[in-house]
C-alpha cells in the first residue's frame, strides 16, 4: 500500500497543493445527485445491515483461516443486501453527494446503473478483483455483492501470504511468488476468455505484472489509487516520492526483520492504532474494524523488485485509474504524478473516497466499474 516507502528521520509533514499538468487524461465526477429522502429509520436499518455483514465477513474469514484454505475468495461466500424497505420508490442519494456519515449502506445496483445494461454485449462481464497490501479478498466484500446482483461474474484473489492464503509473509522473496494465486488464476482461463482486471495500492504493480505475462486474456486494467509503474520501476521507487510529505504514513510503518536485523526487511506492519486515520478516514467503523482484525504484514521483497514492462503486451492493455481525493496514504500529488507519467485511457476522480473506497463509497466504486466495463 501506500505506507511501503523507505523511513527517514520524521520530518513535520508540508502541506502540498495538487496541480493537474495540462497533458493529463480527462477526469470524470463521480458523484451522482440522488433524490435526498432518507429517513432516520431507514438510516438506523442500513446502519444495523451492514454491521451484520462485517460481522459475517469476518466470521467467513475465520472459517476459511480455520480451514487452511489457500484457494481465491468464493463467491458464494459474498454477502448481498437485503431490501429492508420497498416502501419508497425515489432512489436514495449517492453518499459522494451528502455530508459525510458513518453509514454507507449497499442498495441494489439496478438503482445505481442504466438497466437496459446487455451483459452479453460487453467484451467481458468478468471482474477480477486484486486487493492491496496488508489486505485480502474480505475488502471486496460490498463490490463483490454490488456486481454479482447486477450479473456480473466475480472472482476476488488472495495473493501469496494474504487474506486466507496459509504462506508465510516473511518467505516472499519475489514479485513473481507474491502474484503467484492471480497468474496461476489467469493461466487457467479459457483460451480467448478476458477479464477486467481492478487492482487497489499494491495491487496495482501486481496487475500490471500480470498484464505484461497475459496481455490477451486482459480487456481492462482499472488501477484505484494503486501503484501504476513504468518499466524499469518499482512500487518502493513510486511511493518512495513521499518520504518527508507523510509524517502519519511513516508513524504506522513497524518493520518485520524475520532474517536479521542486518538484513532488508522481510515485511511491514501498520500500527492498528493508526489504521482508521490512515486507510479508513472515511469508512465506517463496521469495516475498519472488520480490517484491524483481518490485515495481515506486507512482504517487502515485491515491493523493491522492478518491474520490466514493454510496450507490445503491458502496453497492448487498455487502462484506467480511479482517483481517490481523501486519501491519507497514497496523497492526490502522488496518483497524479504516476498518472501524468504513464497516462491511462482515462481518468477518474471518485468524490470524498479515502484510500479504502470499496468501504468508503462503494455504491459509486461500482458505478464506475460498471462503467469503464462499458467503454468500447
Amino acid at each position: 500500500m501506500g505506507n511501503l516507502c523507505a523511513i527517514p528521520a520524521p520530518q513535520t509533514p508540508k502541506k502540498k497543493q495538487t496541480k493537474r499538468l495540462p497533458n493529463a487524461p480527462p477526469i470524470s465526477n463521480s458523484s451522482n445527485r440522488w433524490s435526498r429522502s432518507r429517513s432516520s429509520r431507514q438510516e438506523k436499518i442500513d446502519d444495523a445491515t451492514i454491521q451484520e455483514q462485517a460481522l459475517v465477513a469476518a466470521m467467513l474469514l475465520k472459517h476459511h483461516q480455520q480451514q487452511n484454505g489457500t484457494l481465491p475468495f468464493d463467491r458464494s461466500s459474498s454477502l448481498r443486501q437485503t431490501n429492508a424497505s420497498n416502501k419508497k420508490n425515489s432512489l436514495p442519494r449517492s453518499s459522494s453527494s451528502r455530508p459525510r456519515s458513518l453509514t454507507d449502506s449497499l442498495i441494489q445496483p439496478h438503482q445505481l446503473v442504466n438497466q437496459d445494461i446487455r451483459l452479453d454485449d460487453l467484451e467481458t462481464n468478468h471482474f477480477v478483483l486484486v486487493h492491496g497490501g496488508g489486505f485480502g479478498a474480505w475488502c471486496w466484500y460490498k463490490t463483490i455483492a454490488l456486481l454479482e446482483e447486477g450479473g456480473f461474474k466475480v472472482d476476488a484473489i488472495d495473493l501469496a501470504g494474504s487474506g486466507v492464503d496459509s504462506f508465510d509473509t516473511n518467505n516472499i522473496t519475489s514479485i513473481s511468488q507474491y502474484v503467484k494465486p492471480l497468474t496461476d488464476f489467469l493461466d487457467k482461463l479459457p483460451e480467448g476468455e478476458k477479464v477486467i482486471l481492478v487492482g487497489h495500492d499494491i495491487g496495482g504493480a501486481c496487475i500490471s505484472y500480470a498484464a505484461e505475462l497475459f496481455p490477451l486474456k486482459i480487456s481492462k486494467a482499472v488501477f484505484i489509487s494503486a501503484a501504476m509503474l513504468i518499466s524499469g520501476q518499482s512500487t518502493l521507487d513510486i511511493f518512495s516520492q513521499q518520504v518527508g510529505s507523510n509524517d502519519l504514513l511513516q508513524r504506522s510503518q513497524i518493520f518485520l526483520y524475520s532474517n536479521g536485523k542486518d538484513q532488508p526487511p522481510s515485511s511491514i506492519d501498520l500500527d492498528k492504532s493508526l489504521l482508521r486515520d490512515l486507510l479508513f478516514n472515511h469508512s465506517p467503523a463496521k469495516d475498519v474494524a472488520l480490517a484491524s482484525v483481518s490485515m495481515r504484514p506486507i512482504p517487502f521483497a515485491p515491493v523493491l523488485e522492478k518491474l520490466s514492462l514493454s510496450d507490445l503486451r503491458y502496453g497492448s492493455v487498455r487502462r484506467f485509474y480511479i482517483v481517490t481525493p481523501e486519501d491519507n496514504a497514497i496523497s492526490v500529488t502522488l496518483q497524479e504524478n504516476m498518472i501524468n507519467a504513464n497516462p491511462p485511457e482515462k481518468v477518474f476522480r471518485l468524490k470524498g473516497a479515502d484510500h479504502s473506497p470499496f468501504f468508503s463509497k462503494p455504491q459509486a466504486l461500482h458505478k464506475l466499474l460498471v462503467e469503464i466495463s462499458q467503454i468500447r
